[in-house]
């Protein structure tokens, strides 16, 4: 493995508790920072934080309410100590929603896979932005995905939800291009994580059809990109998006 430079720095990590948010955080920490674990299940990001060691914390917050992840802001940056910052924000936490028609699509179903997807990372942003921008330079990197690119059958409002994180990515990024703040986003093909649960077997089955490579993508695949977008050699890339699949997408 690359050690990458994130030496001193700080990240903030939603939905890391488990799947890709973990993974990214092991990769972080192996590169010298500290993080903190957002999560909506504290018990879960608790465990997951003493599994990663002294430089990890939890912090429990629900991305899909505003003033939840406004007083997380605040939790983390005092958790730390009084002269604790901030200097990248990696937006993982997501849903898929159910695996259906868009005319059988259930309402609530929809505005949840919103709320979560993209709202949260709206809210994330927005709380997170102003901090970041007082750095030397900081990052920020969201997590789409191949299907915000696509759209893939029977999952209409995942595919919706990463296509506007995708147009978030590049419309903020070109907002505050001219501070120190960097921000990009993924988009990664089928990984194999527990967000696996939420989707019917057909899918996952049409999903690994469309991979080239024939495999699922890993979560430490999914890492060493991220982690790299975090760092200061990520200078001269904003409001991009980064294919990380398999060669489905290749655009």
């Amino acid at each position: 493995m690359n050690r990458l430079d994130f030496h001193g720095r700080h990240a903030v990590i939603t939905g890391g508790a488990t799947g890709l948010g973990y993974a990214i955080a092991e990769r972080l920490l192996a590169s010298g920072g500290d993080v903190t674990l957002w999560d909506r299940d504290l018990a879960a990001a608790e465990a997951a934080a003493r599994k990663l060691g002294d430089n990890a914390v939890a912090v429990e917050v629900d991305v899909s309410d505003p003033a939840a992840v406004a007083q997380a802001v605040q939790t983390t940056l005092q958790r730390r100590g009084a002269a604790t910052t901030v200097d990248a924000l990696v937006n993982c936490a997501g849903i898929t929603g159910p695996n259906t028609k868009l005319a059988d699509y259930p309402v609530d179903a929809w505005r949840q896979v919103m709320d979560v997807n993209v709202n949260g990372v709206f809210y994330c942003c927005r709380e997170w932005t102003p901090h970041l921008a007082t750095r030397p330079w900081a990052r920020i990197v969201n997590i789409a995905s191949v299907a915000g690119k696509e759209g893939n059958p029977n999952a209409s409002a995942y595919s919706a939800s990463k296509a506007a994180v995708i147009a978030l990515t590049k419309s903020l990024g070109k907002e505050l291009a001219t501070g120190p703040v960097r921000v990009n986003c993924v988009t990664p093909a089928a990984v194999k994580t527990a967000i696996f649960d939420q989707m019917t077997p057909e899918h996952i089955a049409f999903m690994l059809s469309k991979i080239p490579m024939g495999r699922f993508g890993t979560p430490d695949e999914i890492a060493a990109m991220v982690a790299w977008l975090c760092t200061e050699d990520c200078a001269f890339t904003t409001g991009a998006v980064f294919d990380l699949s398999g060669g489905r997408a290749t655009y």
